[in-house]
């Protein structure tokens, strides 16, 4: 049985976690069996980051059935909403994204997803990631590499620190904060190492994939509600994200949304002092007409 509080303290102790038997390994064999066309139809990324003997594409939750699974997991995305809540109104999905290293692949350069938005970081958490194994994560096969304890200085670069290989088989997960070091280990094996990567952030940033784009409204609209959500159909209040003022989630419902009127969306200590300051003008003016 998975503690979800227990695995939310291994996590912001050591930067990761590693949830055993998350899911059955059926269901990641039916993910990429699905996922297996577009594997092979996808070029080597380019640059140094990306890796020249990786290959990766987005936009999961439409190519397939599976991910959904992946992304609502109760348990992953209870510790991602436990730990993240405490900065934000309500996560996002991130990403999701399908990785593929190949043999000869080299060592992903050490470094911090948080770091993909600018400023002086203030202790929060920006991100958590989610990597899903298709294939057994091994040593030598290219498992991601940690830098336990590395997201308590943000400054902090491996040195002589030794990293920890996250070995693990499919159906486990590997849980990591954005301010831990960390990277795709070398594939010094004779076959592929696949994997999927699901990623939350908090509400009020930009989002790594731009699930907007990625999901347009005709896309989404077939998504469980609570799915349609988690990709930003949803207001981060105070009335952040909104359309025309109103949540975004209408966009689901309708295709004219011209005439709409605007609607407070706002967090609950916010809505009291409005409420309170209406009242007193409202009772001001009554003062004055009853005068």
């Amino acid at each position: 049985m998975h503690d979800p509080a227990r695995l939310a303290a291994m996590l912001l102790a050591d930067g990761y976690v590693i949830v055993d038997n998350a899911v059955p390994t059926e269901l990641i064999t039916a993910l990429e069996a699905e996922l297996a066309p577009r594997f092979v139809a996808t070029p080597f990324c380019e640059g140094g980051f990306y890796g020249a003997r990786t290959k990766r594409f987005g936009a999961l939750l439409r190519r397939s059935r599976h991910i959904a699974g992946l992304v609502l997991h109760p348990i992953i995305r209870g510790i991602a909403e436990t730990v993240l809540g405490e900065w934000c109104d309500r996560i996002v999905l991130n990403l999701t994204q399908a990785i593929e290293i190949h043999p000869g692949a080299l060592a992903q350069v050490p470094h911090r997803d948080q770091d993909l938005w600018g400023g002086v970081k203030t202790g929060m958490h920006y991100q958590i990631n989610v990597i899903w194994p298709i294939d057994p994560f091994t040593l030598e096969s290219g498992a991601t590499l940690v830098w336990p304890g590395s997201h308590h200085d943000a400054a902090s670069q491996p040195g002589d620190a030794r990293p920890v290989a996250a070995e693990m088989p499919p159906g486990s997960a590997l849980l990591f904060l954005g301010s831990i070091l960390h990277g795709a280990g070398a594939n010094q094996s004779d076959h592929v190492r696949r994997a999927v990567i699901t990623s939350y952030c908090l509400g009020w940033l930009r989002t790594f994939e731009n699930q907007y784009l990625v999901y347009p409204p005709a896309i989404a609209r077939a998504f469980d509600p609570d799915l349609a959500a988690l990709i930003g159909y949803a207001q981060h209040r105070p009335n952040l994200g909104n359309v025309e003022g109103q949540c975004p989630s209408v966009l689901l419902h309708r295709d004219d949304i011209d005439g709409l009127p605007a609607i407070d969306a706002l967090l609950p200590g916010q809505a009291d002092m409005l409420d309170a300051y209406v009242a007193e003008q409202e009772a001001a003016r009554a003062g004055l007409i009853g005068g």
